[in-house]
């Protein structure tokens, strides 16, 4: 549920605030030895003419050579007399008589001596070539130590990468076992309070207590109270619980440390427990203050499950070192963790109990109200029109966590954009919500007349039976335009209801069979469309039976696990006979609700006959259709409110296994 409705704005703002780069140390480092290098290299020949051996001969012939030099047996350095600076340098003859050679000459010493004997064949005063030794120091010392200078720093530069993954105070590979959290900054990180927060407000009261308790303490603790050391937030993905946490850091005038729980693990042993003790170290350094763990999951999975680490686990010494320092021997006051995750059932009993994690708050997908709500957060950066209506949206999203209605609104601004529409209007929503459920159209799907007219009678018989049953869920469009890996789609409007009785979950299985019924009462015969039907069907039959107990022949007795331990066993919790008599009542059942929906849609063949040529003709239609052609469904649905008073209690209702999502397709 991010509150992303200016990211776009945000994103352009931040474009021209990018801070300069600016040139490091290293550069200024490389600069300079590259100028060292150069200046060796290509430094000691400045200022000498590089001469051939042609003109080095007839200098020797007109006696114009003071002094030849063989340096090192290659470099032959020529030095010119008085005679030839005036011939050759007539403007610089201070350079004469060796203080700077005048030519220098690339060659052998054999051949230098050949020549140099054949140029001056019966000359009386010849000029002697003299060799000379010399040793550049300094260039010697470079080619030495500078490929241990370039090895040096590529093991510098690895290390330092492998210390900016593995800790924080200058990166290096001795501080691996730093923590990693990030401090938020009330000054320069975006602030989000608890008024960009929507749909949760019971969780919203119970962290608005903690920050209050960071703000007033002497309200509570002038009681005998005391702060609680850890806060749980629990629920399904997508429903708030960071954006809920980035509030609190936005409120709280008190230092927030910020860490996903996959940052303690690394492949070195011994990591995990020593970013978890330097974390606490740091934030008691700074007490009073908050620290917040993302995905608590990573480390906190119960102890002894893993069958191939064992008890040496990385993971569990991690945990085992949070839960020392959550509630150990030490004090640990004035440092309240807030953690979050959406699989609560896998953590272990040791780090959710009282003294740890004093309070567990259920973050659950939003009601009506709640949705209405955070359509209204997310829709203030929007160039709406006047059609659009945030009750409207709220009752065609049913199930939507907030994640899910933040993305509606973002792609309903990119429908208009790419129509060029100048405000976001209620069709665009609508497209939206069609594209986010049912995927992406397919306009260039390729099916037969054929096909289509499967799909056609498919889809109607959903409508149909739907709409003659009196707990089923109420229609609202009915479309056959091929959708992501669904050819046909009927939507529905699901009653959001806290409790399910054994009629209204057979009535879905009928109108979900219903598709299949279709094909069988005009075709003669049935396709493999109706797989996605045949799956629910199965799933919500095996929980009837099973689960719930709502079967007579298996009675109340129920085999579901909320400890989620059956994953680890390898026996069934009821015997091979109990399992046979599962497996006959949920064919019997199935069975059933398959010869109801055939004996509905022969009851009304006529018109579902009329709807499928409808929908052949349309390929989109709505629920005024139906009215047409069938009347208005006599089953009036009951109203529910969504608000109460503060002095309302009502009884408390376990959340069921296999009902937590109401379903609002059906795809063929």
């Amino acid at each position: 549920m991010a509150d992303n409705q200016n990211s776009f704005q945000n994103f352009k703002g931040n474009q021209g605030n990018k801070p300069k780069k600016r040139i490091g140390f290293y550069w200024v480092y490389v600069i300079l030895i590259a100028f060292f290098i150069g200046t060796i290299v290509f430094g000691g020949s400045s200022g000498v003419r590089e001469t051939t051996m042609t003109e080095l001969t007839k200098m020797l012939k007109d006696g114009d050579i003071e002094k030849i030099e063989l340096v090192n047996g290659k470099t032959a350095e020529i030095y010119l007399n008085d005679q030839g600076m005036k011939k050759y340098f007539p403007n610089e003859t201070s350079q004469a008589f060796g203080k700077k050679p005048n030519f220098m000459l690339n060659t052998t010493e054999s051949r230098l001596y050949a020549k140099v004997d054949e140029a001056q064949e019966g000359l009386s005063n010849p000029v002697e070539v003299i060799p000379v030794e010399r040793h550049n120091w300094t260039g010697e010392i470079i080619s030495w130590i500078l490929p241990l200078l370039l090895i040096l720093g590529f093991w510098v530069l690895i290390m330092r990468r492998m210390g900016n993954g593995a800790g924080m105070g200058g990166g290096q590979i001795f501080n691996i076992g730093k923590s990693k959290a990030q401090l938020y900054d009330q000054e320069k990180d975006n602030k989000t309070t608890f008024k960009d927060v929507a749909g949760l407000e019971e969780a919203k009261e119970e962290v608005m207590e903690i920050v209050d308790f960071l703000k007033n303490p002497n309200r509570y603790t002038r009681l005998g109270g005391k702060i609680p050391k850890g806060v749980l937030l629990v629920g399904p993905p997508g429903t708030g619980k960071t954006l809920l946490a980035k509030s609190v850091a936005g409120e709280a005038n008190v230092p927030f440390f910020s860490i996903s729980g996959s940052d303690f693990v690394e492949m070195f042993v011994g990591v995990g427990a020593s970013r978890v003790r330097d974390l606490f170290s740091q934030a008691k350094s700074k007490s009073p203050c908050i620290i917040f763990i993302d995905e608590i999951d990573a480390i906190g999975r119960a102890r002894g499950k893993n069958i191939v680490s064992g008890g040496n686990d990385e993971r569990e010494s991690t945990l085992n070192q949070l839960l020392t320092e959550m509630d150990g021997f030490g004090t640990n006051s004035g440092v309240i963790v807030l953690a979050a995750t959406n699989r609560a059932d896998i953590l272990d009993k040791a780090l959710m109990r009282a003294g740890r994690f004093d309070r567990q708050i259920y973050v659950e997908l939003p009601d009506l109200n709640g949705r209405r709500d955070i359509f209204g957060v997310h829709m203030r950066g929007l160039k709406l029109g006047s059609d659009v209506d945030k009750e409207f949206l709220a009752k065609q999203t049913p199930g939507f966590s907030g994640a899910d209605i933040a993305n509606v609104c973002n792609e309903a601004a990119l429908i208009a954009a790419r129509r060029n529409k100048e405000n976001i209007d209620k069709q665009d929503f609508l497209d939206a919500i069609d594209r986010i459920v049912g995927g992406l159209e397919k306009k260039n799907s390729v099916i037969t007349p054929s096909e289509k007219k499967v799909i056609a009678y498919h889809e109607a018989g959903h409508a149909t039976t739907s709409w003659m049953l009196e707990h089923a869920h109420p229609l609202v469009k009915v479309t056959i335009v091929p959708r992501g890996k669904a050819l046909g789609a009927a939507w529905y409007l699901p009653d959001e209801r806290q409790i399910t009785t054994k009629e209204q979950m057979y009535h879905e299985m009928i109108a979900t069979l219903g598709g299949r019924a279709a094909e069988q009462i005009i075709f003669g015969h049935i396709s493999t469309g109706a797989l996605n039907d045949l799956e629910k069907v199965s799933k919500q039959a095996h929980a009837m039976v099973m689960y719930y107990g709502l079967d007579e022949k298996i009675g109340n007795v129920s085999y579901y696990d909320s400890t989620g331990q059956q994953e680890y066993s390898f026996q069934k919790p009821f015997s091979e006979k109990t399992a046979e008599t599962i497996d006959a009542e949920v064919s019997k059942l199935i069975e059933s609700a398959y010869q109801e929906a055939l004996r509905i849609l022969n009851e009304h063949k006529e018109g579902l006959t009329k709807l499928a040529e409808k929908l052949i003709d349309k390929e989109v239609i709505f629920t005024d259709d139906l009215v047409n052609i069938f009347g208005e469904r006599p089953w009036k649905h009951e109203e529910r409110s969504f608000s109460r008073r503060k002095d309302d209690k009502p009884e408390a209702t376990q959340e069921q296994p296999g009902n937590q999502y109401p379903e609002n397709t059906t795809i063929a």
